[in-house]
C-alpha cells in the first residue's frame, strides 16, 4: 500500500468563534495534481497554509508522506509555496532569486549554477538569468517564482491562487504549462483557486470547500457531470437544479437532479424527442449572443427557469436574438441528469 503525499484527520482551524476549517479528511495521493477549490472564505487556502505550517490545526492531525507534521515548524517540513504576488526580491537576479534557497543551505556555486539553469530550462526562461523582476512580464515572473520554489526539490509544492493576478489568456496559457511542469517534475502539487476552469482544467482530482466542509472530492469528470451537492452543482459551472413535482413529473420521483445547459436540446414544440428523452415545454424569455455559443434563458412549464448554451455552428447573431419570446420544447437524454443529495 502506498503512502498518501497528503491525509488530514479530523483537521479543525478556529479563528476565535470562526470555524474557518471544520472536521475535514482528506487524502492527496503522490504525484497527483490536486485543486483545493472554493469561493472565499470556504477554508481551502487555510488548509493550504497548515500543510505549509504557517497555520497549526486547532484539532486534528496532518501527515506528509506518513509523518505526523501538525506540530512542526515550516523550515522541517519538505514542503515549498509559490504565491499570487510571487514574492521575488526586486534587488536580485532572476539567477539570484531563484538560487537563494540553495545559498541559504550552502550549495556549492558550481552546484547552484548547474541547477538554475535546469531550472531555467524547466519554466522556458534559458538565458534570462541576468535580468531583474521589474525587467520580466507578470507571467515571466510566475515562472520564476516556480522555479525557486522547485529547484529544492520539495515532496510537495504549494501553490497559493499563484495566477490570479494575470490576465485571462495568459493565464490560460499558464495553465497548460503547469501541468505539463508537474508531468516533468513528478512532485505532488496542491493547487489553491476559486476559478473552476482552472481547476477543471489541470487537476487529477478536485476537492470542493465550502463553509469549512469539504461538499465532495473526485476527478474533474465526477465533479461537473455528477455533483454531489446543490453548492456542487451551482458553483462548478452553471446546473439547472429541478426538483419537487416537476422532477416527479419528468422523471417519478421528486429527488433533486441537475442537468447542465449544454446537454439540453431547444427544439420546436412540435418536435418528438426519443424514447429515452426527457422534455418539457417552455417559452425563450432571454437570449444572450457570446460569439462562440448563445445562453437561453427558458421559462419552463411549471414556473422554474432553465438555462440551454447551444453552440453557434451556422446561426448568427441576429438569427439566435429572433426566439425571444417563442415557444419552444427543451429535450435532454435522461442519462445527462445526476441525482442530488441523499
Amino acid at each position: 500500500m502506498t503512502t498518501s503525499a497528503v491525509r488530514f484527520e479530523q483537521v479543525s482551524r478556529h479563528f476565535g468563534e470562526v470555524k474557518a476549517v471544520d472536521q475535514v479528511d482528506l487524502e492527496i495521493q503522490d504525484g497527483e495534481f490536486f485543486s483545493m477549490l472554493g469561493p472565499s472564505g470556504s477554508g481551502k487556502t487555510t488548509c493550504l497554509r497548515m500543510i505549509a505550517g504557517f497555520d497549526r490545526p486547532t484539532r486534528g492531525t496532518i501527515h506528509l508522506y506518513g509523518q505526523d507534521v501538525s506540530d512542526l515548524p515550516p523550515y522541517e517540513r519538505d514542503v515549498n509555496t509559490v504565491f499570487q504576488d510571487y514574492a521575488l526580491f526586486p534587488h536580485m537576479t532572476i539567477d539570484e532569486n531563484i538560487a537563494y534557497g540553495l545559498m541559504i543551505k550552502g550549495v556549492s556555486k558550481p552546484e547552484r549554477r548547474d541547477r538554475v539553469d535546469e531550472m531555467l530550462d524547466l519554466v522556458q526562461l534559458p538565458g534570462f538569468g541576468y535580468r531583474k523582476p521589474s525587467q520580466l512580464s507578470g507571467g515571466q515572473r510566475q515562472r520564476v517564482a516556480l522555479a525557486r520554489a522547485l529547484i529544492n526539490h520539495p515532496k510537495v509544492l504549494l501553490l497559493d491562487e499563484p495566477l490570479g493576478a494575470l490576465d485571462l489568456k495568459l493565464r490560460q496559457q499558464m495553465q497548460v504549462e503547469l501541468k505539463a511542469i508537474q508531468k516533468r517534475v513528478g512532485i505532488t502539487f496542491i493547487f489553491v483557486t476559486h476559478d473552476q476552469e482552472e481547476a477543471l482544467t489541470m487537476s487529477d482530482r478536485i476537492a470542493v470547500f465550502n463553509l469549512g466542509k469539504i461538499e465532495q472530492v473526485g476527478t474533474p469528470a465526477d465533479i461537473y457531470e455528477k455533483p454531489a451537492t446543490p453548492f456542487v452543482a451551482g458553483f462548478v459551472g452553471t446546473s439547472n437544479l429541478i426538483s419537487g413535482e416537476v422532477a416527479e413529473k419528468l422523471t417519478g420521483s421528486r429527488q433533486m437532479f441537475s442537468v447542465r445547459p449544454e446537454k439540453i436540446h431547444l427544439g420546436l414544440p412540435t418536435d418528438t424527442p426519443g424514447k429515452d428523452m426527457l422534455s418539457i415545454g417552455g417559452v425563450v424569455r432571454d437570449v444572450v449572443y457570446l460569439g462562440l455559443f448563445t445562453r437561453y434563458l427558458v421559462e419552463a412549464e411549471g414556473g422554474i427557469d432553465l438555462v440551454v448554451v447551444e453552440q453557434n455552428l451556422k446561426t448568427t447573431s441576429m438569427d439566435v436574438l429572433t426566439s425571444k419570446g417563442q415557444k419552444v420544447l427543451l429535450f435532454w437524454h435522461k442519462d445527462h441528469i445526476s441525482r442530488v443529495g441523499g
